[in-house]
């Protein structure tokens, strides 16, 4: 029953041969597709489906990484590349927009005539000489004979303070440098000088009990005339600072005086023995110390003598004042270890301030002289604490 219903319903329509929708078999299109009926219509044929399977990719996780590692390096790139090209440009606007500074004229000064000077001679130092040491010969004997200092060998052979030295050594002892002729300069133009100007001045180092009043009497002018030559607004003088004094108007002197009027500070004296660079040995007890005389000393007025241990690891210095134009150095003073010992010592003029003869007081009356250097020898024997 069922398909005689079907069969009837199939002979009272037509099929789209298109799309195959069933429409009425009166209808001249089909309504689904829009086909034209009436013709003969081939059917559209389908594309049968492949049924073989769709291909798979596969890949390791060690080349997903790469893969990801190298686009972010490529990104990275890509960000530097435009960073840079922003700062060019950033650059480039900001020296646009600087304003272009206008160069100052420089002014060009009229060239001076400069005297032209005669060049200075200079002197190449020579090199050491190698010497050997003999038997029993020390630093003070190698220096007198080179006409060196010891201290200038005891440097170039970087030796110690005693300058120990043993035989056949090989030291290097330096050359002395020549010293240079001075050089011709041109003779000044004739100066004119004020006939109200003194010339007969001599001048002094303020010492520490020194007063303006105390120098006008010992030089026998007026404190004016000090202050007036040396620009001085008041009386107060320093320390350690030089006076010009003014001897063209001294000051009378009004009768006869018991104490004559002191002269003018004395030249340094000129030191005769021991020569520089002399040794003495520990057999010698004392050692005498000579000076010529810088003139008649007056009343009142000796010789200082001031020695120094240069190499004694404290100060040992001594001070003797002297009437003589010599010196004992006592056995006192020789070094108490068996070293060689450098001793420099110097010679001045000291007058005495005060009227205590138990406790002289003395100030400089001249000039100090250079220092001599000899080298003595120590007894080795250690001085024992008296009772």
């Amino acid at each position: 029953m069922k398909r005689s219903l079907t069969e009837k319903h199939n002979r009272g329509s037509q099929t789209c041969p298109v799309c195959g929708t069933r429409i009425s078999e009166s209808a001249t299109r089909c309504l689904v597709c829009g086909t034209t009926l009436g013709g003969t219509v081939t059917p559209k044929k389908e594309r049968p489906i492949d049924s073989k399977r769709i291909p798979e990719v596969k890949m390791s996780l060690g080349v997903l990484i790469g893969m990801g590692i190298l686009i972010l390096a490529l990104i990275g790139v890509v960000a530097f590349l435009a960073v840079s090209q922003k700062r060019a440009a950033t650059a480039e606007t900001q020296i646009a927009e600087e304003p272009t500074q206008t160069a100052t004229p420089t002014l060009t000064l009229n060239p001076t005539n400069t005297p032209t000077l005669p060049p200075e001679p200079t002197w190449t130092p020579l090199p050491p000489v190698d010497y050997v040491v003999k038997a029993n010969e020390t630093c003070s004997d190698i220096a007198a004979q080179f006409r060196v200092s010891i201290q200038s060998i005891i440097l170039e052979n970087n030796l110690s303070t005693e300058c120990l030295l043993s035989e056949g050594r090989t030291i290097k002892v330096p050359q002395p440098t020549p010293t240079p002729s001075p050089v011709p300069t041109a003779t000044p133009e004739a100066i004119e000088i004020d006939p109200d100007v003194c010339t007969n001045t001599v001048s002094i180092v303020v010492s520490a009990n020194d007063t303006l009043q105390g120098i006008a009497l010992n030089y026998n002018v007026s404190i004016q005339d000090i202050q007036e030559f040396n620009n001085l607004q008041g009386t107060t003088i320093r320390t350690g600072s030089t006076l010009v004094i003014p001897l063209c108007d001294r000051l009378p002197t009004p009768g006869p005086t018991l104490t004559p009027t002191p002269v003018p500070p004395y030249p340094a004296p000129n030191l005769l023995l021991p020569r520089s660079g002399a040794a003495f040995l520990a057999s010698d007890e004392s050692v005498t110390l000579q000076w010529a005389s810088v003139a008649a000393l007056l009343p009142g007025e000796v010789y200082r003598v001031k020695v120094q241990d240069l190499t004694s690891v404290e100060e040992k210095i001594l001070v003797a004042y002297v009437t003589d134009t010599k010196y004992i150095l006592p056995s006192t003073f020789r070094p108490a270890d068996s070293n060689a010992h450098i001793i420099a010592w110097s010679v001045a003029v000291a007058r005495q301030i005060n009227q205590d003869n138990t406790n002289p007081i003395y100030e400089e009356a001249g000039a100090t002289s250079a220092f001599r250097v000899f080298s003595w020898i120590g007894s080795g024997l250690q001085p024992t604490a008296q009772p």
